[in-house]
């Protein structure tokens, strides 16, 4: 009977490279830790737009949607600012030893790659976003007791949204154009048909 399901080697970490804060070869820190901030910021963003142009409508008074909208807005962008330090430390280690480098000074200097360049390109525009859902907080809690989204920090939420998917597009060049902290198949018969699973120990290239 054939087999319709491959469970285990996915959730098996023996035979895997531990690389410390990198996570382990095949499983990498950085890309879980990016994903819950980018759906918090472009959530915030949709929930201010919505408190703003609620309490638009309903002035002088904040409307229940206003109010809600504003709440929820604030509690996923400062949710996805926290998980966002873990994601900014892992990608620092990925730029730093993902990344060949010479041995001079105490980081060493990166070969000036088009995978490198990227990578910069990413941080920085992830950096920025960073610094605009810091400010955005800041904002929001300062005026927390009026329970709308003004439009100060609608615009700046809306930016931070935008930002976030673009630097997202990046991200995602790097692992699936560029292939960068993806593990080689050789060796791997993952691809080949056949009702046996290799794990990571089985196979001949270094996991």
């Amino acid at each position: 009977m054939p087999r319709l399901f491959s469970i285990k080697p996915p959730i098996t970490f023996t035979g895997r490279k531990f690389r410390g804060v990198r996570g382990w070869a095949g499983k990498p820190t950085h890309p879980p830790l990016t994903d819950f901030p980018i759906v918090a910021y472009v959530l915030a963003a949709v929930f201010d737009v919505i408190s703003y142009f609620a309490w638009k409508g309903s002035q002088p008074e904040v409307s229940s949607l206003a109010h809600d909208s504003f709440v929820a807005a604030t509690y996923v962008m400062v949710a996805g600012g926290v998980v966002s330090l873990g994601a900014a430390i892992t990608g620092f280690w990925d730029w730093w030893k993902g990344i060949e480098r010479e041995r001079t000074g105490p980081i060493g200097r990166a070969k000036h790659t088009q995978v490198w360049r990227t990578i910069n390109w990413h941080a920085t525009i992830m950096l920025t976003v960073t610094g605009i859902v810091a400010l955005t907080i800041v904002l929001r809690l300062l005026r927390y007791g009026e329970g709308y989204t003004n439009l100060a920090v609608m615009i700046l939420s809306v930016i931070a949204g935008l930002l976030v998917s673009l630097g997202a597009t990046y991200g995602g060049s790097l692992v699936y154009d560029y292939q960068f902290n993806v593990e080689s198949l050789e060796g791997s018969t993952a691809w080949d048909e056949t009702e046996r699973d290799q794990l990571p120990e089985h196979t001949t290239s270094e996991w």
